[in-house]
């Protein structure tokens, strides 16, 4: 019951959403879409571990997935702040525009 379903399948979804974030990362230039797609592709590598943990049969891949959802939690603050307070003084979000922290 615990394999029904084949490992391929989780890994090939892991690929697809990780292959959406890097686009996602190279050709937009939105920094808050940058920030959802590094998210994505951290999801994509949790969903691996998980899987590989799993199938594998202990706890592990779980308890590093966890670790990278709090660095993940910590980031996405941080990096919301720093876009927030950008926001503020330069009124755009755009990437390109972001050329130097002090204004």
């Amino acid at each position: 019951m615990i394999n029904t379903i084949p490992i391929h399948y989780f890994l090939l979804l892991s690929a697809m959403l990780f292959t959406i974030g890097m686009l996602g990362v190279i050709f937009r230039r939105n920094a808050l879409i940058v920030f959802m797609s590094i998210e994505l592709m951290l999801n994509a590598v949790n969903l691996t571990l998980v899987t590989f943990s799993r199938f594998r049969g202990d706890s592990s891949g779980h308890v590093i997935a966890f670790l990278v959802m709090a660095v993940a939690a910590a980031e996405a603050a941080v990096g919301l702040a720093i876009i927030i307070n950008i926001f503020r003084h330069k009124k755009v979000v755009n990437i390109d525009t972001m050329d130097r922290m002090k204004y």
